[in-house]
């Protein structure tokens, strides 16, 4: 029966809206043509697409990974979901990239590669919930100081 088995689709709106970003474009063709992305990959992925995507078509582009079957995308998604990640900073991704083999950012040495918030448009309470750890963040560090200078 022609036109029943899924090899590439490009055709939801979250993953058209992914493409936007090269990293995730990148990410997605890698997935899409089976190949292993690697845990931070998948991490990374996990992170940024489950704005965009819902939790099956989520999982269905994580298996695709040889290195992550059913249980272990599911697992993933929980967890990111559970903990409330938010997308990472291009920095994080260089962190994470220098972790594992597989580029998850196909050309860092381009300032803006690996930059998802200069291609996507993320749902309000993701800029809260990051505007709000840097003010702990920022307060954390102010009682250190005082604590150390006192």
């Amino acid at each position: 029966m022609a036109g029943t088995r899924r090899k590439r689709v490009h055709g939801s709106a979250g993953q058209q809206e992914l493409r936007r970003n090269g990293m995730m474009a990148h990410l997605l063709d890698s997935l899409e043509a089976g190949e292993d992305i690697g845990h931070f990959g998948r991490l990374v992925f996990t992170m940024v697409a489950r704005h965009f995507l819902d939790e099956e078509e989520l999982r269905g582009l994580l298996v695709q990974d040889p290195a992550c079957d059913d249980a272990q995308a599911l697992a993933l998604i929980e967890q990111v979901r559970g903990r409330d990640y938010s997308p990472p900073r291009r920095e994080k991704v260089l962190e994470f990239q220098a972790q594992q083999a597989f580029p998850i950012c196909p050309n860092p040495e381009d300032p803006d590669a690996g930059n998802v918030y200069k291609d996507l448009r993320f749902p309000e309470h993701v800029y809260a919930h990051i505007s709000e750890y840097r003010e702990q963040k920022a307060h954390a560090h102010e009682v250190q100081g005082a604590d150390a200078g006192g």
